[in-house]
């Protein structure tokens, strides 16, 4: 007998026939004996609908108010499912994120998690019941109902199951997976059976969207077992994500490539080449709470240097305006171009502890294909380039077959 948390994203609760299903999979669970934990999401589309309400209230809603209006969608589901179990034969409890006592600070719209007082959870387990909580929702110290953000469900699922040192947490999307790169992208994409914290993290963080980077974040801080399957397809072991490389894991030495078509890219030329200017481009940047990914500054020549970084795309426009109306004046700098057509591209995988020339081997694939490279980020485990979107999707096929990743490691 195992303790296990399910987490069910909105897709795979999204109608009640969808519940159903949801339903029929936790009652297989429980009749080989285990106890489940079951964290959902609101149904699909419904968290969209009720910031739609907010905002023909407010064209701005107050945060706390808004929190208040959108908690409401898993409030629906829990009860769902939890009559769903019912209707089957089996104990079944919902709670609401406040109920159960997750505790969160009150950055209302974008709460953290602080604790969980998992005892209620506990006994309803020891008596048979399957608890079914509320994602993406807690409760601050003064009473107030907090939401964690966007994929705030995964990270609810990872937290409790950490709480209650849970066998595995599983994670139930609209992808049996992780695979190596996008299917829709190179169709040859293969699911990887396993796949290190350190890698997933990596990928979470480059655009790889089937787990919220915040969540693996925690599950590889209270080493949670995690286990990403498909909610519509009964059979399947999904793609174990592991604490450490092990000798029976797959090995390759690349295991997967992540883009991220969201980026821009802003050069300020002429920066006078002396100490602390970094610090002058980018603290006006910082301090309009925009994130700044990549950075380059290139050697100084007569007194003077560029200086180079990525940007959301999102962000771009506020970017340059900033640079252009506050900073390039102030330093002294020649001009500050942009381009908000480019695309991030990386190779990741813990094999490149072990082997050399991944990076020679990257470029040089990019170049057979006539793809300039504009910028270059590497860490431990990963290479990120930085190129013109246009050869985004050919620059993630060409790599993934020079990698192998379209083969299954020996």
């Amino acid at each position: 007998m195992a303790l296990i948390v399910q987490k069910y994203g909105g897709t795979s609760v999204g109608s009640p026939e969808r519940i159903k299903n949801v339903v029929r999979r936790v009652a297989k669970y429980k009749a080989l004996g285990h106890q489940l934990v079951v964290v959902v999401s609101a149904m699909s589309g419904e968290t969209n609908r009720l910031i739609g309400l907010a905002k023909e209230m407010q064209a701005q809603p107050d945060p706390r108010e808004l929190d208040m209006v959108v908690s409401t969608g898993e409030q629906v589901t829990v009860g769902l499912v939890s009559m769903g179990l019912i209707q089957e034969g089996l104990k079944a409890k919902s709670y609401t994120g406040a109920q159960v006592k997750i505790i969160t600070d009150s950055a209302f719209t974008k709460a953290r998690i602080l604790s969980i007082d998992e005892q209620n959870i506990r006994t309803d387990l020891a008596n048979g019941y399957v608890v079914v909580v509320a994602g993406f929702q807690g409760i601050d110290k003064e009473g107030n109902i907090t939401t964690l953000g966007r994929g705030g469900s995964d990270t609810t699922g990872v937290a409790i199951a950490a709480a209650l040192h849970a066998d595995e947490c599983q994670i139930y999307t609209d992808v049996d997976g992780v695979y190596t790169t996008d299917p829709r992208v190179v169709p040859e994409a293969r699911r990887l059976k396993t796949i290190t914290f350190e890698e997933m993290l990596e990928m979470a963080s480059l655009g790889s969207k089937v787990l919220q980077i915040r969540a693996v974040e925690f599950a590889g801080k209270y080493k949670v077992k995690l286990r990403v399957l498909s909610s519509f397809e009964e059979e399947g072991d999904g793609t174990l994500i592991t604490f450490e490389e092990d000798d029976k894991m797959e090995q390759a030495i690349i295991s997967g490539i992540a883009f991220n078509r969201d980026e821009a890219k802003i050069t300020v030329r002429g920066v006078p080449d002396k100490p602390g200017i970094a610090y002058q481009i980018l603290g006006p940047i910082s301090e309009a709470n925009v994130d700044v990914d990549m950075i380059i500054q290139n050697v100084g020549v007569d007194d003077s240097t560029d200086f180079s970084f990525t940007v959301h795309r999102n962000e771009f426009d506020k970017a340059m305006d900033i640079l252009k109306n506050q900073v390039q004046h102030h330093i002294g700098a020649r001009n500050v171009v942009g381009d908000n057509k480019t695309a991030k591209v990386s190779v990741v995988g813990v094999g490149m502890r072990s082997h050399v020339g991944i990076a020679s081997k990257m470029f040089r694939t990019l170049a057979e294909e006539g793809i300039n490279i504009q910028m270059i980020s590497t860490s431990e485990i990963k290479i990120s380039v930085v190129i013109d979107e246009k050869y985004l999707e050919l620059a993630v096929r060409v790599l993934h077959k020079a990698f192998d990743l379209d083969l299954e490691p020996v």
